[in-house]
């Protein structure tokens, strides 16, 4: 090629052809002196409790459009909203335990309230903290025990309470004055301008008690939506035809709620007494000056309440009005946090390198079926709203329609942070469902299990499997009993096919299916275990003694008429 070319020519050439491989590399890499890793992302992980996909304007359910959460749309609206996305065991504590280890209940050891978190195994913030992540959770921890594997952690006492919660720190309980929704929002954000290393990654976990029971608005929201008329489900006074575990039941609104404590109603006219309030503490905690402004926003409502003497089906419709607005109530105060919080990330220039997500820890019903509360493996409790964004991977307004669980928020999260996820994880990255890069079916079914009975609202335990269509669902403790719903034709889960001969063929394939999984997730003959007549006996007149009626009634067809 050089043939004719003179040596120094040559020499020309090279020095040439060098500058230009050197200028390609410059391009393309970055400089060996400067040899950084790719940027981690922050986690900013809130979550509320109970908080139903109803009642999020992004979901476009007709309660939310009368009140609708603005802030927490802004997620959805910036990043990837999740159509079904569901728990695997839809209870506060479970649902936890969940998140944090990437393992179902029977795996983690966490089955129901009222046991014991191992909180020595493996978890999200371990491996995080492992990443060199900064970790922190502020709010409702409920899983007993001091959290382990955070930096700093700040936590409601137990349930915690609306009004003047305690707080749990180190080995120190205080109460703190306020309201429960707008101290934690406070405490992270004081976390992220006063605790956290800007020279590391962070894991920030705000855990909200609301919207939780017993629903009690901050004051600046008692009357917010005293004007507004919900729409009721048309299935709010469903008799559960062929759903024997929904017929025995105590979670109906209009039957179950406490008057007092629920539903905040008052003995009399121009009375401030409470009627049936078992857990008196919640009001009790109050200051003088907050008990004075709650007083003076219900009792022109109570009183006009007591002036139109409803009974029957009008005092039913009433109930679920009290219920929707004071749950939407204590809704807006968490919009308001959220917002806040995406404030604040904004204004400091973290937005961009952030994955922010909203979730709660299980479904829960707005009258579906007469109920409030959440336990069953039926829609309205299944599924969790999740919104996620993270501006450099996530495309605005990406909608998600894959079948996700709670169950894979640590893989997901892992997997971000550039982190390997563990083999005992039994959940999946969601990471290529949100960044676009996912081939083919990411799941085509879902199993869940729930165990918490005999236990408050007494639904039975179950297990089931539900795919993009169909749901198979077996209640098997004190009663022996299957249902099949086709989702396509009956979304709202009201005709029970079980042993329907049209679908004698897919009856079978969702057996196989639930087998399956069970199988694939080692779930045991352990996990059907089924409880003594004569303690689900006892437990129906422990819960009638502390609805304030005759034990000895229990159990029995529900009274109330409202035909």
């Amino acid at each position: 090629m050089y043939k004719n070319a003179s040596i120094p020519d040559f020499f020309k050439v090279l020095f040439i052809l060098s500058l230009i491989i050197t200028g390609c590399k410059n391009e393309t890499q970055e400089d060996p002196g400067n040899d950084k890793k790719p940027e981690r992302p922050n986690i900013v992980f809130i979550m509320t409790d109970d908080h139903a996909a109803q009642a999020i304007s992004a979901y476009g359910h007709p309660v939310s459009q009368l009140a609708p959460t603005p802030n927490i749309d802004r997620i959805a609206n910036n990043g990837a909203k999740f159509q079904n996305n569901f728990c695997t065991n839809s209870i506060c504590g479970p649902s936890r335990a969940v998140i944090l280890t990437g393992k179902f209940s029977h795996i983690n050891g966490f089955r129901m309230n009222g046991e014991v978190f191992d909180g020595s195994q493996p978890t999200l913030p371990k491996f995080l903290k492992k990443e060199g992540y900064q970790t922190a959770i502020v709010g409702k921890w409920h899983l007993h025990g001091q959290p382990q594997g955070f930096d700093y952690w700040n936590i409601l006492n137990d349930q915690g309470n609306y009004y003047n919660p305690e707080f749990i720190h180190q080995n120190d309980t205080t109460i703190v004055n306020g309201y429960a929704t707008d101290i934690i929002t406070d405490m992270g954000l004081d976390w992220l301008k006063s605790n956290r290393n800007k020279d590391e990654p962070f894991f920030l976990m705000v855990h909200h008690k609301a919207p939780h029971r017993n629903w009690m608005p901050p004051i600046r929201h008692i009357n917010t939506y005293d004007s507004v008329t919900f729409p009721l489900p048309d299935t709010y006074f469903s008799k559960h035809e062929g759903q024997v575990a929904s017929q025995q039941q105590l979670q109906t609104i209009y039957e179950d709620m406490y008057e007092g404590h629920d539903l905040k109603m008052t003995v009399s006219k121009g009375s401030d007494s409470l009627r049936h309030n078992p857990w008196t503490s919640d009001f009790d905690r109050m200051t003088a000056e907050q008990r004075k402004a709650w007083n003076d926003a219900y009792r022109p409502k109570n009183d006009a309440f007591h002036d139109k003497n409803l009974s029957g089906r009008e005092l039913a419709e009433w109930k679920g009005q009290r219920y929707l607005r004071d749950y939407m109530g204590t809704v807006q105060a968490v919009d308001e946090g959220v917002g806040k919080i995406l404030d604040y990330l904004e204004e400091q220039g973290l937005t961009e390198n952030t994955i922010i997500v909203y979730t709660t820890d299980q479904g829960f019903y707005l009258g579906e079926k007469g109920f409030f509360d959440k336990r069953f493996m039926y829609e309205e409790s299944l599924a969790m709203p999740l919104m996620i964004q993270y501006p450099p991977m996530v495309e605005k307004g990406t909608i998600i329609d894959a079948l996700t669980q709670n169950l894979d928020f640590a893989p997901t999260f892992l997997d971000f942070a550039g982190a390997e996820i563990p083999e005992a994880m039994q959940g999946k990255s969601l990471k290529p469902l949100l960044t676009g890069t996912n081939e083919g079916e990411f799941r085509d079914a879902v199993y869940y299990h729930y165990y918490d009975f005999p236990a408050f609202h007494m639904v039975k335990r179950h297990y089931g499997v539900r795919t993009e269509r169909y749901k198979l669902i077996h209640f098997y403790d004190d009663i022996d009993e299957w249902e099949l719903y086709d989702l396509e034709k009956d979304p709202k889960e009201v005709n029970n096919l079980y042993n329907n001969p049209e679908y004698a063929e897919i009856q079978e394939n969702l057996h196989a299916e639930l087998k399956e999984l069970q199988e694939k997730y080692e779930v045991t003959e352990e996990e059907f275990q089924t409880t003594p007549k004569e303690k689900v006996d006892q437990a129906y007149r422990n819960f009638a003694r502390l609805a304030g009626e005759n034990p000895e009634t229990y159990p029995e067809e529900k009274s109330l008429e409202v035909d």
